[in-house]
Order: structure tokens, then sequence, then C-alpha cells
């Protein structure tokens, strides 16, 4: 007896994409609900299935909806806004100030559909997102009806979402808990990545994924400095580093890994975490070229991802999944590295299979998903057609075929794009709205573009130092009395250094600007010689935070970059009002006060004569930590013998200023 379902997709050439890579030049599905109920021959399926709805595809292919790996589909309204950049100049520069000024709900629903109706006339039917406002992202991917891998991003810099990472944690638990179970919408938490991460985010945030039993997304390994960096700060590679804070206790998809060694990918493989590679993204900001063919010949999940739309610039996966072949064969010498039908199975199942979604979609199977898009491989450009080869599908789709040969696209059962027309998507609308943002962001810029930060990363090699400080100064009389104390049992010496420090301010007409700080660290060795002269210019914050009891202040974020240039120079280009100079002599203790690490600096003053001072610090992420470490500042001023009550507020140019 025949069973009737609700919808046959007839006379199409099916790749499955399954297990044994089954096709049929011939083939049909037929679908119940949102569910593929069966696969076979045009004869098989109409011998056992019936419908009152039968659709010809006239030969067209019938495969797996693509699956964009990895992307920031907000960030469609900001293609286009930096090109031709250095990462760190791309995303200190640009990205992260405007996304600052402009990222809010709205802005993140609008971004997601233009990338919704990009995607889908690409023929994705599935991606994984990380962003800032996540369930704002899901909401608008489920109105579209997509598919998604929702990733809420967690930063140790304050986000648009969340000033510390607490808040970013809280938002994910109650994101995750809201969207868990959803037909479509499969939520996750982001720690962006472990160079903007700090150890206790990314236990946190794996401890939260391995609660809710959810995928962990992050960035790993794209760039060689990031690498360089994580080697000379932890002694170790980034994925050893990782998995030391408990990472792949969670279900890891990880984006990009184009500096890791076979070691690594093996750890990879044995937490079974998935690998989305991204070669437009990693061309386009050099990032380098990943080990894909090894990765795959190990046998690790890599995906492919189109990255975000203002690091590509497009969310075309025909584009990827060609690249994918080429550059793999390129950068080995092998012409037979990545063959199509292998990149084809990264853009669908084994894409699907990285995401940890393998179950749900990525093949033409019975149980699974009805995810499917059709493809016309009749246009000049894959003309002639030869039929010797059995396998010539592959090829055809990933050498030839251009986005814009899909036709339809069927997600969870239901049409979305449909003989080449959004079902779901107003276009126009989304169009006017966005050009809307473009002109606000191009003002913004543009009165940005005179500002001291904006100049100091347009140099090269400007990083975000650690987001917040707590720090309180006290003048002292006597260094030797706080050196005996520092050396007290009590205190646990970590590190310390001698430094000769020249420092010169440059000082802005607009305070708002804060000051920009060019030094020259002397090292000092034990035998009172110069063992290495540092330079560096700092941007530091024109106020502070916050000011708790005693005087100790929460500084705001710094920005460091290496001085590679003269000191005219550096006149000459940021055009100071008038410049400070600086000299002292420093003693810096790393050191550990009631399980707390706290950095103490015992300074003379040399020029001008000032005397001395005791000044403590420490990184936080978080006020609730600030707080805490607030009140443990004061504690340890009166350890060492120092007065909380005689702190000041003023830095060391304010108090010159004064003198």
């Amino acid at each position: 007896m025949m069973k009737n379902v609700d919808l046959i997709l007839t006379n199409a050439h099916v790749l499955t994409m399954d297990n044994d890579l089954n096709q049929y030049v011939v083939g049909a599905v037929a679908i119940q609900g949102e569910k593929i109920i069966a696969v076979g021959s045009d004869t098989e399926i109409h011998r056992e299935y019936s419908s009152s709805n039968l659709i010809d595809c006239h030969g067209k292919i019938l495969m797996p909806g693509l699956v964009n790996a990895h992307t920031h589909v907000p960030m469609t309204l900001l293609r286009g806004l930096a090109d031709d950049l250095r990462l760190d100049v791309w995303l200190l520069g640009y990205m992260m100030p405007v996304e600052r000024e402009f990222v809010s709900p709205e802005f993140v629903r609008l971004g997601t559909k233009i990338a919704c109706a990009e995607m889908l006339r690409s023929g994705i039917t599935t991606f994984a997102d990380m962003y800032y406002f996540e369930d704002d992202v899901a909401h608008a991917t489920a109105e579209v009806g997509m598919r998604a891998l929702c990733s809420e991003s967690i930063l140790k810099f304050p986000t648009p979402d969340a000033h510390s990472y607490e808040e970013s944690l809280a938002y994910s638990r109650e994101f995750i808990k809201k969207w868990k179970d959803h037909p479509l919408i499969v939520p996750s938490v982001a720690p962006h990545a472990p160079y903007t991460c700090t150890e206790d985010i990314l236990r946190q945030s794996a401890a939260l994924a391995a609660e809710f039993d959810v995928p962990l997304h992050t960035h790993l390994a794209e760039t060689l400095v990031e690498v360089e960096n994580m080697r000379q700060e932890q002694g170790m590679p980034v994925v050893p580093y990782v998995k030391k804070q408990s990472l792949f206790d969670a279900k890891v998809l990880a984006a990009h890994c184009v500096h890791i060694d076979e070691g690594e990918m093996r750890t990879l493989l044995h937490a079974k975490a998935g690998v989305a590679h991204n070669p437009s993204s990693n061309l386009k900001l050099a990032s380098g070229f990943a080990p894909v063919k090894k990765m795959i010949d190990l046998g690790l999940n890599v995906g492919i991802g189109t990255d975000g739309p203002a690091s590509n610039n497009d969310l075309d996966m025909f584009e990827e999944v060609r690249l994918a072949s080429f550059i793999a064969k390129g950068s080995s010498g092998d012409p037979t590295a990545i063959p199509a039908q292998t990149a084809l199975l990264m853009a669908t199942r084994i894409g699907a299979q990285a995401l940890h979604m393998g179950h749900i979609t990525g093949s033409i199977e019975p149980g699974k998903r009805a995810d499917i898009i059709l493809v016309d491989v009749s246009p000049l450009h894959n003309s002639p057609q030869f039929h010797r080869d059995p396998n010539r599908a592959y090829a055809q789709l990933v050498y030839a075929a251009k986005s814009t040969d899909v036709t339809d696209v069927l997600v969870n059962g239901k049409w979305l794009y449909r003989d080449r027309k959004l079902l779901t998507i107003n276009e126009e609308e989304l169009l006017h709205h966005s050009q809307d943002y473009a002109r606000r962001i191009d003002i913004f810029l543009i009165k940005r573009e005179q500002s001291v930060i904006s100049k100091l990363i347009a140099i090269g090699g400007a990083t975000e130092a650690e987001s917040f400080e707590v720090q309180a100064k006290v003048p002292i009389e006597n260094r030797n009395k706080i050196l005996a104390k520092i050396n007290d049992e009590n205190l646990t010496i970590l590190r310390k250094r001698h430094y000769r420090e020249y420092d010169i301010y440059f000082l802005f007409d607009d305070p708002s600007q804060g000051r920009l700080r060019y030094r020259e660290d002397h090292f000092i060795d034990e035998n009172g010689e110069v063992s290495q002269v540092r330079s560096r210019l700092t941007h530091i914050g024109s106020a502070a935070e916050r000011q708790f009891p005693q005087k100790v202040i929460l500084s705001r974020s710094r920005f460091l970059a290496p001085a590679t240039q003269s000191l005219r120079f550096y006149k000459e280009y940021f055009k100071p009002e008038k410049t400070l100079e600086i000299e002292k002599d420093r003693l810096r203790f790393l050191i550990s006060f009631n399980e707390t690490e706290f950095f103490i600096n015992l300074d003379e003053f040399i020029n001008p004569e000032m005397g001395s001072f005791l000044e403590v610090k420490s990184n936080t992420w978080s006020l609730t930590d600030a707080e805490h470490k607030s009140k443990l500042v004061t504690q340890l001023l009166e350890f060492l013998g120092a007065s909380p009550e005689e702190t000041t507020w003023n830095d060391y140019a304010e108090m010159v200023l004064d003198h």
C-alpha cells in the first residue's frame, strides 16, 4: 500500500552526501513535515509514496543545503567598512569602535536578515554564528526560517551587550535555556579567542556548555602572531593551552586553526572538536593557509565557513568551497589534495558534524531534516556535460557552478527560496534601513579619524591592553623600608625587575583625547648595567572609570603599540599641544598577596625631583573583581607600611603639571 506524504521532489539528480556517497541520476525524495522520509530512484519513490504536492525538478541537482561553519552574520552592516588592513588594525581600529557605538538589538536583527537573504541565495540552509545580542540573531533567523548555531560572544573587554564578562555569561545562560530544543536554533556560548579571554572565562564557558550539552564556538590559532605570543607567555601552543583550561569538556567548534601542528590536530580529534576552515577570510587578512588536507586525512570534521561579511566580504559558499579545494592543492603542491567530492562533503555532511549537528542535517537521508537545495547546472558556464565519469556532478558543482545557479531552497520542510524568489524576506526594506546605518557610521568614522587612538592604531601593532586596572599610589619617604616589607616571608615574589624609565607625555588641546606616552624602558641588570632597551607608546584614557574608597581607582583600558619610529616622527605625526618629560628609577615586583596577584612599583623621581612613590596595581576584568581587589589594595598598602589616607587620584603626569 502506498504511503501519502506532504511533498515529493522528483526527476532530480540526487546527491545524498551520505556515508556511502549514494547518488541517483534520476532520483526523488519524499518529505513528511520537516523530515526526509525516503530517498531513492524516481521509480522506487513513486512505487512506495504518493503526494498531492509533486514537484518536477527538471533534472536539477538536488543536494543537502550548504552549511556555513563560521560567520558573524550581523556584520553585513559593516561590509566594506575597512579593507586591506592588518587584522589588529581592522579589528581594533574600526570594527570594535564602530560596534561599541552602533551594535544594538535593532542593528543585529537587521544585519541578520540581510545575511539570511544572501545566504539563502547561495544555497546555505544552516550557519554557525558568533556575535552579540545573539538572542536577537536567533529571533531574526527563526523568523526567516533558517537553521543556525547561534553563539553568544564573551570577551574580557566590555562588549555592546555587556559591561563585563560575568554579564555575558549570565546572558548566555538565559539565552541557552530559552532556545534549547528549538526546531531551528541551537544555542551556544562563544568565548571569542584565547587572546581575548581570561583563563577563567574559558573555563566557565566550557562548564556552561557542558552543563546544557550545547556546543562551544571559538577562534583558535588564526594568526602566527597569536601562536607566537601564546608560546612566549604560556610556554605552549594554543591548543594545549585551551585544553589546560578544560575547554574540551565541551563540544567545541574551533574557527580557523590555521597555525596548528599534527599533535594539536590529534588533540582536537580526540576531543571530537569540529574545525571551521575560512579560506577567503584567511587569504584577505593574510592569516595563512590552514593545513586542511592533513586535518581531513587524520579524520577531523572540518567544515567550511565564510567568516563575517566584514572580513570576506560576502557569504557565497560556492566561492568558499572552490577556494578550499584550490588552496589545499596550491599550498601542498598536490593537485589531488581536497578533491571536489571532499570539498563538497566539507560544505555539507562534514560541516554539519563540525557544528555537532550531523544528526540533524548535512545529508539527504531518512530521518534527517528536509534541508534541501536545487542547483541548475545547465547554464553556459557549466556546459557541456560529460557522462563518462559517475562523479562528474561533484566537479561541476565545485569547479564551475555559481551561487546564482541555486534556484530553490527548502529548510525544515518549508520553502524559503522558490524559483529564485525569497519568500520570507523583504529585500527592499532591508536595503533601505542598511543604507541609513552606513550613512551614520560614515559620519561617526569621519569624526573619529581625528582622534589620537585612531592615529595610534593606524601606525600598526596596537593592541588593547588589560581592559581595566585597579590602582593606587602613595608618596613614601624611604624605599628601603618598603623593600624590607616586600621581602617579608608573608609575601610571595613571583617576578622582579629594575628599570630606568624615560617618559615623554604628549598633551592635547582636547582633554577627551587622553594622553599619549612615549616610554623608553632601560632594563638594569644585577651589576647596574643596562641590559636591554624597550620603547613603546601607550594611550591613557582621560579619566578613571570608577573611584573606590581610599582613593583606589579603576582605570580605563589602554592601547599599547611598539615605538618603532623616532621620537621626532611621533611628535610630528601626533602634533601634541605640548610635551612633558619624566625620568624615574623603578623597582617593579609581581607579588601574591592573599592569593591575589599585584604589581608593586617603587618609583624614585630623578627629573623632576619629586621624591618617591609606592604604586600598587592589579589587572581586572569585572566590577565584582575590581571591588574585591580595591579592598585588598588598601590592605596591601597598610601591610607595606604606607598610609592609604595619603593616596592620590592623580597620575604622574598630573603631579608634574601641578608641581
